[in-house]
């Protein structure tokens, strides 16, 4: 299916590997530009690489990047918009926080995951978003977590943190979507990523999936890609769950 957002420029963070890889690849096919940004120059290389073998294209653009202050993300963004010339798609996304419970996450823990999970997405949009108004046309799509429906126990400061990013998600598309802006959240449950093989193993993370598998950051990218396209357009201030049947509740 054609998604309508060929020629359109795409910032896409923490890009160089998982879930973030996955959605930069699905834009890059459906041809967008992108920019992909990471900590790690030969990850980056490594998925600049990949990504350009995917879509035929040349034209992948690299920033280094860190989100562990929120500056970081303001930073990527201004240098996506001087390589790109504007940004019409954003995908928000960074590292998550360590695992831990109640009785381990400490105040600096909390702290940490906020302003990568939090605040280093709300600086991107800060300075995304005015421009798509303007022009009357962009997408926003925040990577968070299934934990954002059904919190995680033994990943509780990064359950918070996302959790606020959903709210500034909702907040936010209700806002801007007369300007032809759409803000939603992308929530992946179990996707086989090196974050996820360093709490599980690949077996155990299907066997406790309703569908007996586990995700791919491929089919996830492509859940982005359809977010972030022409056709979304009356998809705004949701979360898409990307799970398969693993949250059981009932509302959002």
């Amino acid at each position: 299916m054609d998604l309508g957002i060929a020629g359109k420029k795409a910032a896409v963070a923490a890009s160089s590997a998982g879930l973030g890889l996955g959605a930069a690849k699905a834009l890059a096919v459906d041809g967008v530009q992108v920019a992909i940004s990471g900590r790690d120059a030969e990850k980056l290389a490594a998925a600049k690489a990949e990504i350009e073998a995917a879509s035929g294209r040349d034209d992948v653009v690299v920033i280094e990047a860190d989100f562990s202050d929120p500056a970081g993300g303001r930073a990527f963004v201004e240098a996506a918009i001087a390589e790109l010339g504007q940004v019409d798609i954003l995908v928000t996304n960074a590292g998550g926080p360590p695992p831990g419970r109640f009785v381990d996450t400490d105040l600096e823990g909390y702290q940490s995951a906020l302003d990568m999970n939090l605040l280093s997405m709300i600086e991107m949009c800060r300075v995304a978003i005015p421009a798509m108004q303007e022009r009357k046309w962009g997408r926003v799509c925040a990577i968070t977590s299934v934990g954002v429906k059904q919190p995680i126990p033994i990943l509780m400061a990064s359950s918070v943190a996302r959790a606020g990013l959903t709210s500034f998600v909702k907040i936010t598309a209700r806002e801007v979507g007369a300007d032809g802006v759409t803000v939603n959240s992308c929530q992946p449950g179990s996707h086989w990523t090196a974050r996820v093989s360093k709490i599980t193993d690949k077996e155990s993370a299907a066997k406790n999936n309703p569908s007996q598998i586990i995700g791919d950051a491929d089919d996830f990218g492509q859940a982005v890609a359809f977010l972030c396209s022409e056709q979304a357009k009356f998809i705004n201030g949701t979360g898409l769950l990307v799970d398969g049947g693993a949250a059981s509740g009932l509302l959002d």
